[in-house]
């Protein structure tokens, strides 16, 4: 091998490293964020549902 080809070589890696060590970071950071939020799932039929309101409750017992 030349220098100029080490060289190339030597840029590419350097190039894979920065990508690499980018694409961790931002995804970290992103999971991150999302750990932050607050984690409420709600159902889409209870989306107009708000926190305290009292619900109907249906309980169906077994007659013996």
């Amino acid at each position: 091998m030349n220098d100029i080809t080490i060289f190339i070589f030597g840029i590419c890696f350097a190039a894979t490293v920065g990508a690499t060590f980018a694409f961790m970071w931002k995804s970290m950071s992103m999971v991150q964020e999302e750990l932050r939020k607050p984690q409420r799932n709600v159902h889409p039929e209870m989306k107009e549902v708000q926190n305290g309101e009292e619900l109907l409750v249906f309980r169906a017992e077994k007659k013996e």
